[in-house]
């Protein structure tokens, strides 16, 4: 091996290049975020061969200055931070000063900029260049990247068909637009417009945006949250639960503006939509996170994908909370008739209570557990039956001036769906589907009235864990303890099992303190036993709903509608499926061709 040596600039660039630059997206990245941090309101990328041949990325933001140009294209030069201080609260998207450099080091680059208030533009070639000359321009940059990895051949082996390479910018470039609302944004790809995006400055204009994006289809189906704590502010859309995805191919989320990927973010959300999705299903989303800069690391990975929270449990537990009240909170009332509904909190006081279905302190101890169980269980058999209200034979509530969310009953069809007559049209409702649900949630609410009930096994069981596995077990005794779960310390790695929660008696034992073992070290918390028990509550749940052919008087099926409006995730079954759909008279009278 040769002696040690200094690396010339440029393949420091090239190595630079190696990771910022994966391919043609990452130079539009890039190139967009220079755009956004120079505060443009208008940005245009035009894309040929899939971003092999051309990157062209013009702004109208406040431009560089013509004695600037060639320090743009060294390596650390920035305008964004100058101390460690600003490094400790990044506001912008880029700071690490490498994407120019990097990006003219295996292409062939040039940059034009007017900065604001200068008489013309001034344009520079990447690496072998005489200096800035004047050029036409209006204020703005406009940087041109050509024949990406020309000189880089091993590297441009691995790119992909112009096609594969287009839609990675395509789906790149939806991210910007949908993280950047109030900025316009426009994509061409071979001379081609492909989106042309004004700015959107209220609701309805960035509803417009998502649809365009996202498809109507999605916009039709989203909620909006608003929901602020003292240092957190998460707003957005989430969409119903029963818009899913068999893949997390709609997930857009920012922290500060940044699209980031983050397991303490994922999880959160996933266990906000656990209970109302199929299993393997994805839910859909565009939610932005905002918080002081300080509580934040964003530089923790090359391509600043990721990032580290300074109390990620704080951010987890907010973000949780927030979601799985609005997906509780959905209501007939608010779906019926609009195809995109609100839900916003901004008090401090709401978004820091304590989440339902989180993990609760024990109120009192049981004088006698085994009692308490069976009267639990038998306490559920009160909960088959709907409530049939005072509602009249006729369906109809002498009581009320006008229809409730879901109208009245007119019918049954096949001992299947009810049909009910609102003021919008039709409204068809699965009856098992919407009792399951009905069931379902007054059995949570039932065993959540009551502490985790333990049933000793009748041989414990012993098992090996690592010494950081069972030091969690000493630390978080009181935890176990309360979630129903009976631990000894035989070891320092063997931990024993004498007792589980009585609803959960078939589970295997093992396998559940596993889980809340790696739920706790990554996270700081588990809900794998309230999830375990909710499994078991949903199967106990659908065999005890109204089954098909059952027949139900018209007391009964609007007694059911009425549970349903106001029954927390009525609009889905435990399973994910709709409970009730919403037929308009716009709907009907088109499936006649009435008014045509």
């Amino acid at each position: 091996m040769p002696g040690i040596h200094t690396l010339s600039s440029h393949l420091v660039n090239q190595i630079a290049a190696g990771e910022v630059v994966e391919r043609p997206a990452s130079v539009v990245k890039e190139l967009v975020e220079n755009s956004l941090d120079a505060g443009a309101s208008s940005i245009t990328v035009e894309i040929e061969g899939g971003g092999t041949r051309l990157i062209r990325v013009s702004d109208d933001g406040r431009g560089i200055e013509a004695d600037e140009l060639e320090l743009a294209l060294s390596r650390h030069a920035t305008s964004k931070i100058g101390s460690l201080e600003d490094l400790e609260k990044v506001a912008s998207l880029g700071f690490r000063g490498e994407a120019l450099p990097s990006i003219a080091s295996v292409s062939r680059l040039t940059l034009c900029s007017r900065r604001t208030g200068a008489q013309h533009a001034w344009r520079i070639a990447g690496r072998d260049h005489d200096g800035a000359v004047p050029d036409a321009l209006p204020q703005g940059t406009r940087v041109e990247v050509r024949e990406l990895f020309y000189n880089v051949p091993a590297r441009k082996k691995f790119l992909r068909t112009e096609q594969t390479e287009y839609r990675h910018i395509e789906a790149l470039f939806k991210s910007l637009a949908l993280g950047h609302p109030e900025v316009g944004f426009r994509l061409l790809h071979n001379q081609k417009t492909i989106y042309q995006l004004s700015s959107a400055s209220n609701t309805s204009e960035r509803m417009s945006r998502l649809a365009r994006l996202c498809g109507s289809t999605f916009a039709d189906s989203l909620v909006e949250i608003d929901v602020a704590s003292d240092h957190l502010h998460l707003y957005g859309w989430v969409a119903l639960p029963t818009f899913n995805r068999s893949q997390a191919d709609m997930q857009y989320f920012f922290v500060n503006r940044r699209q980031v990927r983050d397991k303490t973010l994922n999880h959160a959300i996933r266990q906000a939509y656990q209970d109302v999705l199929f299993h393997g299903r994805h839910p859909a989303y565009v939610l932005s996170l905002d918080m002081d800069p300080t509580r934040l690391d964003v530089n923790v990975h090359p391509q600043k994908h990721e990032v580290r929270f300074r109390d990620a449990r704080e951010v987890h537990d907010f973000l949780f909370r927030s979601l799985h009240r609005a997906l509780a909170d959905i209501q007939p009332a608010q779906q019926v008739g609009s195809p995109g509904f609100s839900l916003a909190q901004a008090s401090p006081a709401m978004a820091s209570a304590p989440a339902q279905g989180g993990l609760r302190l024990p109120r009192q101890q049981a004088s006698d557990r085994s009692a308490n169980l069976r009267e639990q269980m038998a306490s559920y058999s009160a909960l088959l039956q709907p409530d049939t209200g005072d509602i009249s034979a006729a369906g109809l509530d002498p009581a009320s001036d006008a229809p409730p969310p879901l109208g009245y009953a007119i019918a049954q069809l096949k001992g299947i769906y009810i049909l009910a007559e609102n003021s919008d049209g039709l409204i068809v409702v699965d009856m098992h589907a919407a009792h399951e649900r009905i069931v379902y949630e007054r059995m949570k609410q039932n065993a959540e009235r009551e502490d985790v009930i333990a049933q000793p096994l009748l041989v414990p069981i012993a098992f090996n864990v690592s010494q950081a596995e069972a030091e969690l077990v000493d630390r978080h005794q009181a935890l176990f303890a309360h979630l129903g779960i009976q631990l000894e310390r035989l070891g320092p790695e063997q931990l024993r099992v004498r007792a589980t929660p009585a609803l959960l008696k078939q589970a295997d034992s093992e396998q559940l303190v596993r889980d809340v073992l790696a739920d706790l070290a990554e996270f700081g918390r588990s809900e794998r036993v309230q999830e375990y028990q909710n499994q078991m509550l949903s199967t106990m749940a659908c065999h005890a709903s109204v089954r098909a052919n059952r027949q139900l008087s018209l007391a009964e099926m609007n007694a059911l509608l009425r549970d349903i409006e106001a029954t927390e995730r009525s609009g889905q079954c435990n399973h994910g499926r709709p409970t009730w759909k919403q037929l308009s008279l716009e709907q009907l009278d088109r499936l006649f061709l009435r008014g045509q």
